[in-house]
C-alpha cells in the first residue's frame, strides 16, 4: 500500500516517476531511503528565504538561484527546508549549477532531506499540473475507500449487526484497535487486536485509560453526535489508537462517517431500551396500584422475561432526588441492568421517569437471602447511577429502599410500601439501603405532612429551640439530635460532637430550659424524636411518594 492510499497525497518516488520529472533525468543525491514521504503540494521558487513561505510536505522545485554562493549559505538553506518539513528538494541543473555543490549534498544527507538534481530542463508548470492531478486523484481515491467502509457498515447494520460489527469493520480497515467511549470517557465497546494480537481491552487500559489527560501521540478521537445539552451534544466518542501504524487521514474520514452511523444506532438502541424499561416500569406500577391481580401477574411477568421460580419476591425501589434528561433514563436503565447482572438473582427492572423512580422485583430462593441480596442490589444500583453519570454533581444521593420478601400476593403492597418509604427516607442519614419495615414511623409522618396538627406539634415540641438557633450561637439543635440518636448516652454524644463532658451538660441543660422539659423523661424523649423526624416533612417541599400520577399533593413550606 503506497502513501497515496492512506495520506491523500503521493510519494516523492511516485512524483519522480511521472512524465514531467522523469523527462528531466532525475538523480537522487540524498535521502534515497525517504522517497516514501508524502507530497502534499508542489511549489517553485528562487528566493533564499523560501522556507518561510512553506508549510511542510511540499515538493520544492528550483533552478538554484536562491541557494546562495557560499557553502555556509547553502547549508543554512537546506537546514531550514528540512526543519520546515518539506517532502523533497528538486534542483534543475543549468546556468546556475552544472552539478550541485558538495556542501548542499552533505547537508541534505545529514538532515535526512531527499535531494534530487535534474539533468535536463523541464517545464515546472507541467510538473506542478501532473503532481497536483495525482494528489487530487489520491484524495478522491481516499473518499472512495472511506465510502466503501461506510457502505460495509450500513450493510452490516441492515443485516442485523450492531455497534461491535461497525467497530470491527473500522478496526480491520485501519489496522489498529478501535474503541467507543461514553462522553465521560468510560469504555463501551472495543474491536481489533493490538500488538501481538493483544486483547483490545488491555490495549485501551494501557494506552488510553492511563493517558486520558495527555492522549498517546497520534490518537484520533471522533465525536459521535446526539448526546444533548448535558454532554455538549456528544453522545459518545470513537477512539483510534496508532498501534498498528499511524492513523492516516483516510482512517479519520472513515471514522467520521462511521460516527454518523453509530449516532443513529445508539439513538435507536436507547429509545428501544428506554421504551422497554418504561414498559416494565408500567407493569410494576400497575401491580403496585392493584390494576394487575396476583393471579395474572406471573404470566405477564414471564412475557417481560422475568421467571423468578417458586421462592419469595423482593421488592426494591430506588428514588433519584433530582430528575434526569429524557435520554438519561435510557442510559441509567442500561447501566443498572448491566450492574444487576452480577447479583445472581432473576431481576425485573423498570423505570418511572415521572416519579424519578427505578422499581424492581427480584426472585429469591429463600427469605434468608434477603440481607445479602439487598446489599448486592443496592451496590449495583448505585454503581449503575455512577456509570450513567447521574445524578448531577452536587445532587443528593439516590435512596434505595428494600421491602419484605413475600410471594406474588403481597408483591403489590410491598412495591407500594417501598416506593412511599423511598420518598419518606429522603433527608435521612445516608445508608447503602433502607429497610422499608423500619421506616414506618417516617412514612406515617410523611403521610401527615399536610395536616396542620403535625406542624403545630413540631412547633410545640421544638419551636423554642429553633427560635434560639435562628439568632444565637452555638446552635443547640445538632446537640439534641446527636443526644437522641445515641439514646441519651452522654459519653458517646460528647465524643461524636467533640465536646468535653461539662460543655455537653451545659448545652443539655440549656435545651431543657428552653423547651421546659426533662430530657431524661422517656415520654419527652419520644416526643422530641418524633418532632425531629416530622420537621423534615413540614419545613421543606418533597415530591409525591406513591405510584400516583403527577399532581398528587406535595408538602408545603411551614417555616
Amino acid at each position: 500500500m503506497d502513501s497515496r492510499d492512506t495520506q491523500g497525497g503521493i510519494t516523492v518516488q511516485r512524483a519522480l516517476e511521472l512524465p514531467g520529472l522523469r523527462s528531466g533525468l532525475p538523480e537522487v543525491l540524498a535521502g534515497a531511503d525517504r522517497l516514501h514521504r508524502t507530497v502534499r503540494w508542489v511549489h517553485a521558487g528562487e528566493v533564499p528565504h523560501i522556507a518561510s513561505l512553506l508549510k511542510g510536505g511540499e515538493l520544492l522545485l528550483t533552478t538554484g538561484y536562491g541557494l546562495g554562493t557560499r557553502p555556509a549559505d547553502q547549508r543554512a538553506f537546506v537546514r531550514t527546508l528540512a526543519e520546515r518539513g518539506i517532502a523533497a528538494l528538486v534542483v534543475e541543473l543549468g546556468p546556475r549549477f552544472t552539478r550541485l555543490p558538495a556542501a548542499l549534498v552533505e547537508t541534505a544527507r545529514s538532515a535526512g532531506l531527499p535531494l534530487v538534481q535534474l539533468h535536463r530542463e523541464v517545464p515546472f508548470v507541467t510538473v506542478t499540473e501532473e503532481v497536483h492531478t495525482e494528489i487530487v486523484n489520491g484524495h478522491y481515491a481516499l473518499l472512495q475507500r472511506a465510502e466503501e467502509v461506510h457502505r460495509r457498515c450500513t450493510e452490516a447494520l441492515l443485516g442485523g449487526g450492531g455497534v461491535p460489527q461497525v467497530l470491527a469493520i473500522l478496526a480491520d480497515f485501519s489496522g489498529s484497535p478501535v474503541f467507543l467511549e461514553t462522553a465521560q470517557g468510560q469504555l463501551l465497546y472495543a474491536a481489533g487486536a493490538g500488538p501481538a494480537a493483544a486483547d483490545p481491552l488491555q490495549v485501551w487500559e494501557g494506552l488510553r485509560g492511563q493517558h486520558r489527560d495527555e492522549p498517546l501521540a497520534g490518537t484520533t478521537i471522533v465525536d459521535v453526535p446526539g448526546g444533548g445539552p448535558a454532554t455538549g451534544s456528544v453522545r459518545a466518542r470513537l477512539v483510534l489508537l496508532p498501534v498498528g501504524g499511524p492513523v492516516a487521514p483516510v482512517h479519520r474520514i472513515a471514522a467520521e462517517q462511521a460516527a454518523g452511523i453509530l449516532a443513529v444506532v445508539l439513538m435507536q438502541a436507547r429509545q428501544e431500551e428506554e421504551l422497554a424499561a418504561r414498559g416494565r416500569g408500567d407493569f410494576l406500577t400497575d401491580l403496585a396500584e392493584g390494576r394487575i391481580g396476583a393471579e395474572d401477574a406471573p404470566a405477564q411477568a414471564r412475557v417481560l422475561g422475568f421467571k423468578p421460580g417458586d421462592g419469595p419476591l423482593l421488592p426494591v425501589v430506588m428514588r433519584l432526588a433530582d430528575g434526569l434528561s429524557p435520554g438519561g433514563w435510557a442510559v441509567l436503565a442500561r447501566a443498572v441492568a448491566e450492574e444487576l447482572a452480577s447479583v445472581g438473582a432473576p431481576v425485573l427492572l423498570g423505570v418511572r421517569p415521572v416519579e424519578g423512580r427505578v422499581p424492581l422485583l427480584l426472585g429469591l430462593r429463600t427469605e434468608s437471602e434477603r440481607p445479602v441480596v439487598a446489599d448486592r442490589v443496592a451496590a449495583a444500583l448505585r454503581a449503575g447511577v455512577e456509570r450513567a453519570g447521574t445524578p448531577r454533581p452536587g445532587a443528593r444521593p439516590p435512596v434505595v429502599v428494600v421491602g419484605a420478601a413475600e410471594g406474588w400476593a403481597a408483591a403489590s403492597a410491598g412495591l407500594r410500601h417501598a416506593a412511599e418509604a423511598a420518598t419518606a427516607a429522603q433527608g435521612l442519614p445516608e445508608r447503602p439501603w433502607y429497610d422499608a419495615r423500619r421506616l414506618d414511623i417516617d412514612l406515617l409522618l410523611w403521610r401527615l405532612r399536610d395536616q396542620p396538627d403535625l406542624a403545630a406539634f413540631v412547633d410545640r415540641a421544638i419551636g423554642p429551640l429553633l427560635e434560639h438557633d435562628s439568632r444565637s450561637r452555638p446552635p443547640l439543635l445538632p446537640t439534641l439530635q446527636t443526644y437522641l440518636a445515641h439514646a441519651g448516652r452522654k459519653a458517646e454524644t460528647a465524643r461524636e460532637l467533640h465536646l468535653n463532658r461539662q460543655t455537653l451538660y451545659n448545652r443539655l441543660a440549656r435545651i431543657g430550659e428552653l423547651l421546659g422539659t426533662d430530657l431524661d423523661d422517656p415520654q419527652t424523649v419520644l416526643a422530641l424524636s418524633l418532632a425531629l423526624r416530622a420537621r423534615r416533612h413540614v419545613v421543606q417541599d418533597l415530591p409525591p411518594a406513591g405510584f400516583s400520577a403527577p399532581g398528587a399533593p406535595s408538602a408545603r413550606r411551614r417555616r
